[in-house]
């Protein structure tokens, strides 16, 4: 098996469920093929960043050098994930996804994109638009959309700033450290409020499916009349193929 670097720490809690999913996508794996107890898991490194750092050192959208901090601190997690001797990493969050072209750069371990899982999940579903939900530098960016057009689909026009701060704040407040008592229903609101009829929904914050515990390690998951996008689960699916490749 392939040994996993990870990224975290942006939040914590996600990247507790990165770990988790990993492993029980792994244990699956090898007990469907009769392989005895203990199960095997890949091998992991968890490079961990301090939240509270990266959120001030966030740059202006469309200000190259203003992302300079912010990015090399991504930069030296995943290079220390490299000396670490993983064969390849992921960053267990979307919002510094928006920056990995910036990031990777002197990286010479291959790093799974969050997009391309998403985009292909998204894609196999037959949905022919998306609602993007997220930080607002995932909300801002065009990352998303871009990556969505190569497979056909159409994301949704940005949305008023005072909503990308309405679905910031609830992410700070409803989502830190897991999901609140009313996480669940703030977010069904916007939902209900942003999403047209045959909408995929991404749920583009690795917080935000903590929302629906039952459908945490599913890419794609139908309810309350929505169709949604898990792109944790789906990163999380890339992951493991590539860590259990022969």
């Amino acid at each position: 098996m392939k040994k996993i670097g990870i990224l975290g720490g942006v939040g914590w809690a996600s990247t507790v469920d990165y770990y988790r999913a990993i492993s029980e996508g792994a244990s699956r794996h090898f007990a469907a093929r009769g392989h005895e107890s203990p199960l095997p898991i890949p091998p992991m490194t968890i490079e961990s960043v301090t939240q509270a750092k990266t959120r001030a050192l966030r740059g202006v959208a469309g200000d190259e050098a203003s992302w300079a901090a912010f990015d090399a601190v991504f930069r030296e997690a995943l290079l220390t994930l490299e000396n670490a001797g993983c064969d390849f990493g992921i960053i267990a969050s979307n919002t510094p996804h928006a920056r990995l072209h910036a990031i990777r750069q002197g990286v010479s371990m291959p790093i799974l994109s969050i997009f391309d899982a998403t985009a292909e999940v998204t894609a196999s579903t037959g949905a022919s638009r998306a609602l993007v939900l997220g930080t607002a530098v995932t909300m801002q960016a065009t990352n998303y959309a871009d990556r969505l057009a190569k497979e056909g689909l159409a994301a949704n026009d940005r949305l008023p700033e005072a909503d990308i701060a309405e679905m910031q704040a609830m992410i700070d407040n409803e989502f830190y450290g897991g999901a609140s008592e009313s996480a669940h229903d703030r977010l069904l609101a916007f939902c209900n409020k942003h999403a047209e009829p045959g909408t995929a929904i991404l749920l583009a914050c690795t917080e935000l499916p903590l929302a629906f515990p039952n459908h945490l390690d599913d890419p794609v998951f139908e309810t309350n009349g929505h169709l949604f996008i898990n792109p944790s689960a789906a990163h999380v699916a890339a992951a493991l193929k590539q860590a259990l490749e022969e």
